[in-house]
């Protein structure tokens, strides 16, 4: 009989549980057929993790002498901490705690109520037996350093960095562009109120770049990341402008010298020219324009100089090489945003084919005042207005050959065109869409605006864009092809000008900078966050949040909303001044490792090191996740996981196979543990 006094504690889970497994068969069945491995006491209870269900085990603790507590409920990912804090505040180390997860492994996978139930006292039997050899622990407690690095400089980004900033604490915020602002920074209007997009964005922008808390690293990239949560050790290239910034006053005369115009196919979304040494656009924040290498005429053929020769603070420095840059910060926020579907991957919709088909973007450059038409809604040929426009909702969105998902501003976006088309041009406007998705605040009274223009609504997905004219007033004209599913018919719409409302996409190195910052990617490659509901800013790796549209598709207010919630987790954090970290953690038996280094490399979190002079490897508690590679790996058996040794996973398959399987009751021989 076990030595240890265990409670076992079976939750209905209101009907999730209840209402496949028959929870009070389950608690009868511990406190009878568990007795002699030391359950003294089994109860049900209707919601566990209330507060009047946490007492019932706080008081069990205090009156029946309980040392292990075991708890069938849901997933341990969800309410660990709080069963860990009742047995806490019961008397007991709260890692005495074990907990079974019998909805998401039970009830939520199975129809048959006796199986189920059979399979529930078979989990509950492991727990029971694999408690026994629990262990008190102690959190691991690290300090924090103050400093934060935000990682992408769009409307998300500069929301955290000025939140933290405006608190106090000092922030590094790095930028792979130029400038700052984002996509959010090449939009004309936003909706649903068509607020000018540079009008609230630039004012932000400014802040950041006169913020003294804010150290601003634009044209730089992230290039290693090493250490833990609130010990973070970045090493960033700072890439060379060619431009001295101490001594560039941002006069814009470099750029008026120039003799090289290049497409710009950044900003101007490839409508508009730029400079070989160009600012972005006219709001850039910093002022210090860059020298495009690649188009360069002097790095191509080594004369010209023009800008430098011109240049009155004498500026220009073509010997400038890249910086790198190594700083230490405690928290780190991935605020890295999206990438636009390429039109050209639907070739049926004609895109890069025929010259009056427009993406999203293309339409927000011309439709801005600073734009490369000066805010002329006009065809190609940068003269002619359109007499009938259509906008097509959902291109590479809700399609299971592309992207399943709903890029979310897709249809607001579409409804904001069809506004500024009729505003500015009179035109015929035709949405072509699959569903209409205006979920937000005043979003649908938008939808209703825009309706009462007189906006022609087609619910239908396009078939193709066609300039193949069949019927009598389709000559010169382009012609969608469409089910229609209001009135059940193919049709033909003549328009002179196509918009395609393109969806969003992670960005192409998403994988590749989740890697790189230990975190995980979705298989549409969004990064993940830690509970889709319950914790959307934060990721699997302590002291990394993300932030914006790098974590799915959002719009303005969303991402601006999650980049504040991620700067007020990072402030937490420090203003805590140390943090404690879980402490079911690998670690190495010295004298069984051999020195192979076979677990070496297959660490996910960077957190072994290799000691040459030993021969022996070594783990750093702060970085291990504990998630059991290097365990399952070492040969030798030197690596054990706190929570997870030999002796506790064999017990716990003991327990699970106490259960008679074909009428009798299956048992591991004894293992011979290493």
């Amino acid at each position: 009989m076990s030595k240890e006094r265990i409670g076992v504690y079976v939750c209905h889970c209101g009907s999730n549980i209840a209402g496949v497994v028959d929870v009070a068969e389950v608690a009868r069945w511990a406190s009878e057929a568990l007795q002699d491995d030391g359950v003294v006491v089994a109860r049900d209870y209707k919601f566990m993790c209330s507060s009047l269900g946490q007492e019932l085990i706080e008081a069990d603790i205090r009156e029946q002498g309980l040392t292990r507590v075991v708890v069938a409920a849901c997933s341990p990912h969800l309410h660990e901490h709080t069963f860990r804090k009742a047995t806490e505040r019961g008397g007991l180390n709260p890692y005495l705690c074990e907990m079974v997860s019998i909805r998401e492994q039970v009830s939520w996978v199975h129809t048959d109520r006796h199986k189920a139930t059979e399979k529930a006292k078979a989990l509950v039997a492991g727990g029971v037996e694999r408690v026994v050899h629990h262990e008190p622990l102690e959190p691991i407690r690290v300090p924090i350093n103050e400093a934060t690095l935000v990682v992408g400089g769009g409307i998300a980004g500069i929301q955290a960095a000025l939140e933290i900033a405006d608190s106090g604490y000092p922030v590094y915020l790095v930028e792979r562009e130029p400038s700052i602002g984002g996509h959010m920074a090449q939009f004309d209007k936003t909706f649903p109120t068509l607020d000018c997009a540079a009008c609230i964005l630039t004012p932000k922008m400014v802040s950041v770049g006169d913020h003294p808390n804010i150290t601003l690293l634009t044209w730089s990239e992230v290039e290693q990341v090493d250490g833990y949560v609130g010990n973070f050790e970045v090493t960033i290239r700072k890439k060379a402008r060619y431009v001295n910034e101490e001594l560039c006053t941002g006069c814009g005369i470099c750029e008026e010298k120039c003799p090289k115009r290049v497409i710009d196919n950044v900003y101007e979304a490839g409508l508009g020219y730029r400079k070989a040494v160009y600012r972005p656009f006219p709001q850039a924040v910093p002022k210090y324009p860059v020298i495009d290498t690649k188009n360069c005429i002097y790095f191509e053929r080594g004369k010209c100089k023009a800008c430098q020769i011109f240049c009155p603070t004498k500026a220009i420095d073509f010997e400038q090489e890249d910086q790198i840059i190594q700083v230490k910060v405690g928290n780190i926020i991935l605020a890295t945003g999206y990438d636009l579907f390429d039109a050209r991957r639907i070739p049926q919709l004609g895109y890069g084919r025929l010259a009056n088909v427009f993406t999203s973007l293309e339409f927000e450059r011309m439709c801005n005042a600073a734009g490369p038409t000066n805010g002329e809604i006009v065809l190609r040929d940068g003269v002619t207005k359109p007499q009938s426009v259509a906008i097509i909702h959902c291109v590479g969105s809700r399609d299971r050959n592309y992207n399943n998902y709903c890029s979310v501003i897709c249809c607001m976006s579409s409804l904001k065109f069809a506004h500024l088309v009729k505003e500015r041009t009179g035109a015929e406007v035709y949405n072509f869409y699959i569903d209409m998705r205006t979920a937000f605040k005043d979003y649908d009274e938008f939808y209703q605006k825009v309706l009462s223009e007189g906006t022609h609504f087609i619910r239908g997905r396009v078939a193709e864009v066609t300039d193949a004219a069949r019927l009598p007033g389709e000559e010169g004209k382009l012609i969608v092809q469409c089910e229609d599913t209001f009135i059940g018919k193919q049709r033909r719409i003549p328009v002179d000008m196509v918009i395609l409302s393109a969806g969003l996409e992670p960005r192409r190195d998403a994988k590749e900078v989740a890697k790189k910052f230990g975190i995980s990617c979705s298989a549409d490659s969004w990064f993940i966050e830690k509970h889709p509901k319950l914790d959307p800013v934060a990721t699997m790796t302590e002291g990394i949040f993300i932030a914006g549209a790098c974590q799915g598709p959002k719009d303005i207010p969303a991402s601006v909303s999650q980049g504040a919630a991620a700067a007020a987790r990072v402030l937490s954090h420090i203003q805590q001044k140390e943090l404690s970290l879980e402490p079911v953690r690998a670690s190495v038996i010295e004298e069984k490792c051999s020195g192979c280094r076979i677990c070496n490399g297959l660490c996910p979190f960077n957190a072994i090191i290799f000691h040459e002079d030993r021969r022996v490897t070594e783990i750093n508690p702060a970085l291990c996740q504990g998630c059991g590679t290097c365990v399952a790996a070492c040969p030798s058996g030197a690596i054990t996981g706190t929570q997870f040794s030999n002796e506790q996973v064999l017990a716990q398959l003991e327990g699970l196979l106490k259960i008679p399987v074909n009428g009798s009751s299956a048992r591991l021989p004894e293992p011979e543990l290493a």
